[in-house]
């Protein structure tokens, strides 16, 4: 599911199901972080680092510990840019050699509505306007869970590059729906899927000596789950 969201570069592992993470381990620097955590928190924590480290291997990296760093973004081995996620079931991590990328933020979430009250405390007015627009034409799709999932992906392609919080409220994305990448056959594959532009609210960081006004993704609903992931370039053509 992730893997169709991003380009080829980047190396994508998953896991659905509630024993993804029964024969991962952890290293023991990370068993001192779970040593007080519940049972879900240490489920969920195991399983997307299994992921991470399979997708370690597949870039040719000896597997290591994934430690948290500043606000709980994750320290990557020397080289290496990348994302995780983990939500009810699933779970995925994205890895990539910052040589062919500047940053990448996935994320995916449970593809129901978000509980009452939550959209009004993320969601921009030219935002809410927008998702009642989407609704009407394709009330299948929850919108909302969207912006939200494309809201934590923004900010998982954002902080790597500049080291700061940003609020939900300082970008404002534009989702959009579209044909998906085709299958193996070469007809396109039935699950909704679309893009996203993400226009910053305020200064964005410099990538390639440009400044970065704002950030494309894409989006695809699968299996209960919605996904959503950013992949940022080096040398983006944006306003110096």
């Amino acid at each position: 599911m992730i893997e169709d969201l991003l380009p080829e570069s980047v190396v994508t592992v998953e896991a659905y199901g509630d024993d993804q993470a029964a024969d991962a381990r952890l290293y023991p620097e990370e068993e001192a972080l779970m040593a007080r955590a519940v049972d879900k928190r240490r489920r969920e924590f195991t399983a997307v680092r299994s992921c991470a480290r399979r997708a370690m291997e597949k870039l040719g990296v000896p597997a290591q510990p994934v430690l948290p760093g500043e606000r709980g973004a994750p320290r990557w081995p020397e080289g290496l840019g990348g994302s995780m996620t983990h939500c009810e079931g699933y779970c995925a991590a994205a890895l990539v050699r910052l040589t062919d990328l500047a940053s990448v933020g996935i994320d995916a979430e449970p593809h129901a509505p978000l509980p009452e009250g939550v959209l009004a405390s993320v969601a921009l007015p030219t935002e809410a306007d927008r998702l009642r627009r989407l609704a009407a034409g394709r009330p299948a799709v929850h919108w909302d869970r969207l912006l939200f999932s494309a809201k934590e992906a923004v900010y998982k392609a954002w902080f790597p590059l500049t080291g700061k919080w940003l609020d939900f409220a300082e970008a404002d994305i534009d989702v959009f729906a579209g044909p998906g990448p085709a299958s193996a056959a070469g007809e396109p594959r039935p699950a909704p899927y679309g893009g996203f532009r993400a226009e910053l609210l305020v200064p964005g960081p410099l990538v390639g000596g440009r400044r970065i006004t704002g950030f494309d993704g894409r989006w695809t609903v699968r299996r209960g789950i919605v996904a959503t992931a950013i992949a940022v370039p080096h040398g983006l053509v944006d306003t110096p």
